[in-house]
């Protein structure tokens, strides 16, 4: 059983939107240090907060944790004392060797949890409660407000200004001070270009508007389905790029 305290603090993690690999020990063959049950939470600093191991296991689960965490992506890390060479990658799996002198063989499954894409909303017209609505079914948290001065979270994906005249300006202005990636404003094609004028902004050709790409809707559900798709479109087509294992963490053994 995962012990209740680190499901405390993943449930923390989650709540803070912070990125982090949760590792379970799903099988254990003696001699090992850890058993099938024990996990630890890795954060994207390298910070590994839990057991999976000693010092060499943890050392690994720690560098590949710090992988996955760049893609996204969930496997099942293999520690083996018969294998040989390189890691080697197959689908859903890495297998990698145990040099330490205790031998043992672990599997550990590594869930990455990457908080859902972050779409800031200013307004609550119905445009507005209809991409809260249907944000979560596609994956997007989905955070609307009718304060202006409401900080744009240095996450957000996208800020949308659905607030039909009541302080554009400068939340789009704010929004592209931020880099955020997708700017858009709720507005007829006349509005909107009225609107963008008076944001004295660097980027702001930037600014989607009329807000979502053109699919003909007319209805408020069909006009945040549009965002939403504008939003995914947008999205970078490139994976990150692997962050960096800390110092600390790469000049530790590979494995127990």
């Amino acid at each position: 059983m995962i012990h209740a305290d680190l499901l405390l603090r993943a449930s923390d993690l989650r709540a803070q939107r912070r990125p982090f690999v949760l590792a379970t020990v799903v099988r254990a063959e003696r001699p090992t240090s850890a058993k099938a049950g024990d996990a630890a939470l890795v954060l994207a600093d390298g910070t590994l907060d839990g057991f999976v191991g000693g010092t060499c296991a943890a050392s690994t689960v720690r560098s590949q944790s710090l992988l996955l965490l760049a893609s996204g992506e969930s496997t099942l890390l293999r520690i083996e004392p018969s294998f040989s060479g390189d890691p080697s990658v197959s689908e859903g799996c890495v297998t990698v060797a145990n040099p330490c002198l205790s031998g043992g063989a672990l599997d550990i499954f590594l869930e990455a949890m990457i908080p859902p894409p972050l779409v800031h909303v200013l307004g609550d017209a119905p445009v507005a409660r209809a991409l809260v609505a249907l944000g979560e079914p596609l994956g997007y948290s989905v955070a609307a407000t009718v304060d202006p001065a409401a900080p744009i979270p240095p996450d957000a994906v996208a800020v949308v200004v659905a607030s039909h005249g009541h302080d554009e300006e400068p939340v789009l202005a704010a929004a592209l001070r931020a880099g955020v990636p997708y700017v858009a404003l709720v507005a007829s094609r006349r509005r909107g270009a009225a609107v963008l004028s008076a944001v004295d902004t660097p980027g702001v050709a930037r600014v989607h508007s009329p807000a979502g790409l053109d699919i003909g809707a007319r209805t408020a559900p069909e006009v945040a389905l549009s965002i939403l798709a504008e939003i995914i479109a947008s999205r970078p087509r490139t994976a990150p790029a692997p962050p960096v294992v800390p110092p600390s963490a790469s000049l530790l053994p590979v494995l127990e």
